[in-house]
């Protein structure tokens, strides 16, 4: 737990061969997924200029960036993504070192990591109330202090009865860009000055449980 970063969570031991769980089938090493092409991807295109990007928006729910002369989109680190962890050479992400947005949105790590794997649309305050580790990485010392993981489902393994039944306002919609525009324009009491401007990752992305029947 990385303050004003991430919540990176795996097998703590997996640099021991003798201690590293079994991964089964899986690979130890992915290709470096670090953007793809933009052609033919649906593109939200915000109108505020961006430092990380030529053009950022929203593509299929998730926060992104786009350079269109290159012909490139890539998802952007904004809080609640959940991307895949890497050393220092391009292709050693595994899907069992996955990390989680909990601080100040880690653009810099944009194009460099294996695109996104999701992103949190639920239970965010769970992971960003966990204790921080130490400096300078957030590793815990301490074995007693890790949280462990008792399952993962995907949700058609969970009873139908049982799911939460979430939705999600498109990216793609007017009632969205409205919701952007309000944004970027607070006309209420409290703000005295409109600010005309919004950073990507300040876009709310709005969920809710869905209405019974």
């Amino acid at each position: 737990m990385q303050d004003n970063f991430v919540a990176q969570f795996g097998d703590a031991e997996a640099d021991d061969p003798a201690k590293a769980k079994n991964l089964g089938d899986a690979k130890r090493k992915l290709p470096a997924e670090f953007e793809r092409d933009a052609k033919g991807l649906a593109f939200e295109v915000l109108p505020d200029a961006d430092g990380w990007a030529r053009q950022v928006g929203f593509a299929d729910g998730f926060a992104a960036g786009r350079d269109a002369q290159a012909g490139k989109g890539w998802m952007a680190h904004c809080y609640g993504v959940v991307g895949a962890g890497r050393n220092v050479e391009a292709d050693s992400s595994i899907g069992a070192e996955l990390y989680v947005v909990i601080g100040q949105s880690p653009r810099q790590l944009d194009r460099n990591i294996t695109q996104s794997a999701g992103r949190v649309i639920r239970g965010i305050e769970l992971l960003s109330a966990l204790p921080r580790g130490p400096e300078p990485m957030g590793f815990y010392t301490d074995a007693a202090q890790r949280t462990p993981i008792r399952t993962v489902r995907l949700t058609s393994e969970v009873p139908e009865a049982e799911r939460t039944r979430l939705q999600l306002l498109r990216t793609g919609t007017q009632t969205f860009r409205d919701v952007v525009e309000a944004r970027r324009n607070r006309r209420d009491d409290f703000y005295k000055r409109p600010a005309g401007h919004i950073d990507l990752c300040n876009v709310p992305l709005p969920v809710r449980v869905a209405p019974a029947g």
